[in-house]
Order: C-alpha cells, then sequence, then structure tokens
C-alpha cells in the first residue's frame, strides 16, 4: 500500500509539470491551430537560464528562496524574449502557408534551440542546486518533499490563474475572438498579430516555470532535458483536448500517475519480461489509443485538424 501510495504522489507531481507544459501547448494551438513543438526546448532554455543565474549568484550568501525567486524570473524574461522572436521570425512569415510549412519550422526550432543550448551549455549534464529546505513530509508510509509540494501548489495557482485570465479579461476575450475567426476579430479592433504574441509570451512564462520546477525536483540540467517531456505534454494535451485549459491539466496528471504506476507495477505485472525502464512508452500508448478511440480528447471541443 505504502508503495502505491508513493507511485502516487509521484504521479501527481509528474504530472503537474507535465500539466504546466501541455498548458502552453494548448494555448498556442487554441489560437492559431499550430503545435509548436519546440516548446519542449524552451522549457529547457528555462532550466539552463536559472541554473546559469544560480551559479553566478551562489556565492552571495542570499537565502535559497530569493535565488529560487530570482532565477524563475530570469528564466520567464529569457523565454518570453526567446518565444516572441521565434513567433515573429519563424511562425508569423508561415501563418498562411499549407499546413505542413509550419508543423516542419517548429521541428526545426526545436533542433535549432537543442543545438545552441548545446554549444553554449556544453552537452555534460549539470547539478541544479539544492535552493529550499529539503524537508519530508510523511504521508500513509510514502514521503514528499518541499519542492514537489510548491510543484502541485503552483500548478493549481497557475491553471485558475490562466482561466481567469483567458475569461474574465479583455485580452482573453481578444485571445478567444482571435481564436473563432481573426478576420471579425480584426474587424472588431482586434490585433491578431498583438494576441498571437502575447499568447507565445504567456506559453514561454509557462514553459519557463515548468522548466525550473523540473529541474529543481529533477537536480539536473541538459541541453536534451526538454525534448521528452516535451512529448509527454504534448500527449498529455491530446488526451485531456487540446486547445481546452482544463483538459492540459486533466491530461497531464494522468499521464503523469500512469507512467509512475508503470514504474512501480510494470514489472511486478509482466513477471520482469517488462521492466520500468519501459514505463516512458505508456504516454504515447496512451496517444495511440486516444487518437484512435476519441481524437477530440477526453474534454475536448476541438479536433487537431491543423498543425
Amino acid at each position: 500500500m505504502d508503495t502505491f501510495i508513493q507511485q502516487m504522489i509521484n504521479g501527481l507531481v509528474l504530472g503537474s509539470v507535465y500539466a504546466l507544459i501541455a498548458l502552453g501547448y494548448t494555448m498556442v494551438y487554441g489560437v492559431i491551430n499550430l503545435i509548436n513543438f519546440a516548446h519542449g526546448e524552451v522549457l529547457m532554455i528555462g532550466a539552463v537560464t536559472a541554473w546559469t543565474v544560480v551559479t553566478a549568484l551562489s556565492g552571495t550568501g542570499w537565502p535559497g528562496w530569493l535565488l529560487m525567486l530570482i532565477a524563475l524570473l530570469a528564466a520567464m524574461v529569457v523565454c518570453a524574449i526567446l518565444n516572441f522572436v521565434i513567433e515573429k521570425l519563424a511562425y508569423r512569415p508561415l501563418r498562411n502557408a499549407p499546413r505542413l510549412a509550419p508543423l516542419i519550422t517548429a521541428m526545426g526550432m526545436s533542433l535549432l534551440l537543442q543545438t545552441l543550448a548545446m554549444i553554449i551549455w556544453k552537452p555534460s549534464p549539470k547539478p541544479f542546486p539544492i535552493l529550499l529546505d529539503a524537508h519530508l513530509y510523511n504521508i500513509g508510509g510514502a514521503v514528499i518533499n518541499t519542492v514537489q509540494i510548491l510543484i502541485l501548489v503552483v500548478t493549481v495557482i497557475t491553471l485558475f490563474g490562466l482561466m481567469f485570465l483567458v475569461n474574465k479579461t479583455r485580452i482573453g476575450r481578444a485571445m478567444r475572438a482571435t481564436a473563432e475567426n481573426p478576420k471579425a476579430a480584426a474587424l472588431m479592433g482586434v490585433n491578431p498579430d498583438t494576441v498571437i504574441s502575447f499568447t507565445f509570451v504567456i506559453g514561454a512564462v509557462l514553459a519557463a516555470l515548468a522548466g525550473v520546477m523540473y529541474a529543481a525536483n529533477l537536480g539536473t540540467v541538459q541541453h536534451t532535458m526538454g525534448f521528452l517531456p516535451g512529448l509527454k505534454a504534448f500527449t498529455a494535451a491530446v488526451f485531456g483536448g487540446i486547445g481546452n485549459l482544463a483538459g492540459a491539466m486533466v491530461g497531464g496528471v494522468l499521464i503523469g500517475v500512469i507512467e509512475a504506476l508503470a514504474a512501480g507495477y510494470m514489472g511486478v505485472l509482466t513477471g520482469g519480461v517488462i521492466g520500468s525502464d519501459y514505463k516512458d512508452v505508456t504516454a504515447f500508448v496512451v496517444l495511440i489509443l486516444v487518437l484512435t478511440l476519441r481524437p477530440q480528447g477526453l474534454l475536448g471541443e476541438r479536433v487537431a485538424d491543423r498543425a
């Protein structure tokens, strides 16, 4: 029973990180129907930026929570500028191009960011400093630490903040209008270019937040660290219903829980034939099942009919 509770906690924490990334995917897709495959690399840039800032300030004697806050803000600013530039230079010229063009561009941008990060920060993994209190809390025989609790709280607050932004604010109404019909929105005084750039910036801020939380929980950063979580978060967004904020949250948490349970029990259930090393496969099995049985996802109102 202790193992089950521990795996559920691990899954909720991991799923919360996936949900943060998936929210960025789903916001961009919801406004311009683009699957931004470079989103995972933006997460990685946020994580290595935070590592750089923390390393540079490590000799100041400042408390860990302050270093974490400064690193997080720096990562958000860098990622926001990066995504703004990517949208303006790489995606905007292809807005009216055939569907395949922006999809290929996104993949190319993913590889470009990964290569640039490898050149700047070098390929070897780097330990991410422990900045917060490492106290462990006992829940029914399982344990959870401060960083993991912070991830759960930040994810829930972020979801409600985004839902308020989209449903209750002027820019949120402009985003929904642009998503429905950009030309009609423009006739009503909305600038679609500004709205789309704002959406990319919000997505980048979410990616930076997820990247720093992921690095703090994982304890390391590397130029390839965004690729797999990015793919799993995309799976989570499709699973929950891409274009739907609550769906991204639900999909992320479910993918995280499924992966954690697979890591804990796959070896037992298969008699050791398939070990926990294959836990990553579960997310993609879920993706295949969802696309086959319910392509709009669990809570989806939109169908991924173009990239």
